[in-house]
């Protein structure tokens, strides 16, 4: 390597200098392996020249310039298939002495003066990085008035604008305390007068929470106030749906034994007797028999063996139903078939007997018929365990 300026070492750092000087961003590896390829060293100095370029290269490090904190940063998310800028969240200071006096009057009580002049100060600041500390202040001030709704809408402002401001979450439990007061029967106001029931507005609230938070735990438990609020109105369909969604969506939630529970009730409270569709008392039945395998000491606690016994003392009578239609339309093949279905499935119960008297008169024993062949048996209630009995 021919020397025309002094040595491979001090000649790299002085022009590693001058790309600092002349303004050249050097954060990359390409000025550092520039530099860094001037020292070529001999086969006699290898030692020397890997010293020497380690030492180039923790000096070329050294002498980069990171990002500065007042640099303007760009985010961006992924919607709507694509790639899209988003508005940074702001991080200065929270020092506005106006908002400073809107949460010390929230904090008395004094909500009517807190929200007129939260209004006016948003009204003049629509391009403020804090306008989400002021949308969340406006919110409050409603929601200690009474006007949960405008709260609600107030708030679902901020979460679209500003989904990484640090109020996103707050105004999320929020949000689900305005949805379960609705639910709990907090009335909607009228000409300043709480008059309006808006039960079907506080769903639809909770939906939207667990679509923003989804899988969070407060999503948890809108969820589960859903299916319980369906329970309580006796809307069965959509409680057992509720709580079927909580149990798959929650597995290690320490009340899925309790939702199961009651998304098995849900199913026994849709069969509307003995001469309509027995499909809900079928699922009901697998329910509550899965429940006595995998929670013996509930099973035992909540008699779930007498629900089965009863869920199949009903199969029998909607059989004996049945075989009776059979026989007042003369299809006698269908009712001896019936007959004997409810004797040899259900030979314990009452209605066994009924079954029994029934087939004897379709199928006189002088008449030399033979009934039909009874079909598979049923899963049959498990015998509690050793330790319980």
């Amino acid at each position: 390597m021919t020397n025309t300026g002094g040595p491979p070492v001090v000649r790299a750092i002085s022009m590693l200098r001058i790309d600092r000087d002349a303004g050249v961003a050097t954060t990359g590896f390409a000025p550092i392996l520039r530099l860094a390829s001037l020292v070529t060293p001999s086969p006699a100095t290898t030692i020397r020249g890997v010293r020497i370029r380690s030492l180039l290269l923790v000096a070329a490090l050294a002498t980069t310039s990171p990002l500065r904190a007042d640099e303007p940063r760009q985010v961006w998310e992924f919607r709507n298939g694509g790639w899209t800028a988003a508005e940074v969240p702001s991080t200065q200071p929270e020092t506005d002495p106006t908002l400073d006096r809107v949460d010390a009057l929230l904090d008395r009580g004094q909500h009517r003066d807190a929200r007129k002049l939260a209004l006016e100060w948003e009204k003049a600041n629509r391009t403020s990085p804090l306008r989400d500390r002021v949308l969340h202040q406006i919110a409050r001030a409603y929601f200690d008035y009474g006007d949960r709704t405008r709260a609600f809408f107030h708030i679902d402002e901020l979460m679209d604008t500003y989904p990484q401001s640090r109020f996103f979450y707050p105004s999320l439990e929020l949000q689900y305390r305005i949805a379960e007061a609705y639910l709990d029967g907090y009335k909607q106001r009228f000409l300043k007068i709480p008059l309006i029931r808006v039960d079907g507005d506080a769903i639809e609230m909770m939906y939207r929470i667990q679509q923003r938070s989804p899988g969070s735990p407060l999503a948890e438990k809108a969820l589960l106030r859903t299916a319980d609020y369906y329970f309580a109105s006796a809307d069965y369909d959509l409680a057992a749906d509720a709580y079927a969604a909580y149990a798959r969506n929650y597995p290690r939630s320490p009340v899925v034994p309790r939702v199961r529970l009651r998304a098995a009730y849900s199913s026994l409270a849709q069969f509307r007797g003995l001469r309509y569709d027995a499909t809900p008392l079928t699922d009901a039945r697998t329910q509550f028999l899965s429940l006595i395998d995998d929670y013996p000491q509930m099973a035992a606690e909540e008699n779930l063996r007498d629900v089965v016994a009863r869920i199949d003392t009903t199969f029998a009578r909607k059989g004996n139903v049945t075989a009776d239609f059979y026989r007042r339309i003369g299809a006698e093949q269908g009712a001896a078939y019936t007959y004997t279905y409810v004797l040899t499935t259900y030979p314990d119960t009452p209605e066994a007997d009924d079954a029994a008297a029934g087939l004897q008169a379709v199928l006189p024993a002088d008449s030399g018929a033979t009934p039909p062949a009874p079909p598979p048996d049923r899963p049959a209630i498990p015998s509690p365990p050793e330790v319980m009995r």
